[in-house]
């Protein structure tokens, strides 16, 4: 799982095993350029790999309620594929509407088998940043006001994800409630609504789903 540049698998690290004594090996090797190369993009929905040690690039894509068709990598058109169909689903305040964490599940299942299909290692989804303003532009996308639906809805859809060998990249970090220069915006807000409205859905997603 992905959240504001983390990494976080969904098995406990077990520091002996050979995995992550590889893991540890490949990391001494790598040169400061290729760690910052990790944490970016090189092109729309790619992530550098570091060849010379056999970590291979990283594909991305959008979204919450499906695998989007192909992008080219150095801009926003479509590709023109004829094999990147895929489920759109309901958005994310229908999903939570349903108040089922199976069917959350049922649809991380599908969306982790279409994205694995189109060699897909990322999908930038679940969106669960607050419903807090109705001008919100990407509300659609959120599943809910309520803190506590979220993260109930959430990891069971991460697992499912995960369980299909796709990682999530959860989102919006943090308090994204406008699209006018969202970019740039400064959001003021009290200590109360940050850890009451805002932090409790994230802060289930490392409890239950990362170790």
């Amino acid at each position: 799982m992905f959240l504001s540049g983390t990494v976080f698998s969904q098995k406990p690290v077990n520091k002996e095993s050979a995995e992550e004594k590889k893991i540890q090996i490949l990391i001494r090797k790598m040169t400061i350029q290729e760690k910052a190369g990790l944490l970016h993009a090189n092109s729309k929905f790619f992530v550098s790999g570091v060849k010379r040690l056999g970590i291979p690039e990283w594909s991305l894509s959008d979204g919450p309620h499906g695998v989007r068709a192909e992008i080219n990598r150095n801009d926003w058109g479509y590709s023109g594929w004829t094999t990147d169909s895929s489920t759109c689903f309901p958005t994310g305040t229908a999903l939570a509407a349903s108040w089922n964490p199976q069917l959350a599940y049922d649809r991380g299942l599908v969306l982790g088998e279409e994205a694995r299909f189109r060699k897909k290692d990322i999908l930038l989804g679940p969106a669960i940043n607050i419903i807090r303003s109705p001008l919100c532009g990407r509300n659609f996308e959120y599943l809910s006001e309520d803190p506590y639906l979220i993260s109930e809805m959430t990891v069971p859809y991460i697992k499912a994800l995960q369980s299909k060998d796709v990682a999530a990249s959860v989102k919006h970090y943090l308090a994204n409630n406008e699209e006018e220069n969202r970019f740039k915006i400064d959001v003021y807000m009290s200590d109360r609504a940050l850890h009451e409205i805002y932090l409790p859905g994230l802060k289930q997603q490392f409890r239950k789903v990362a170790p």
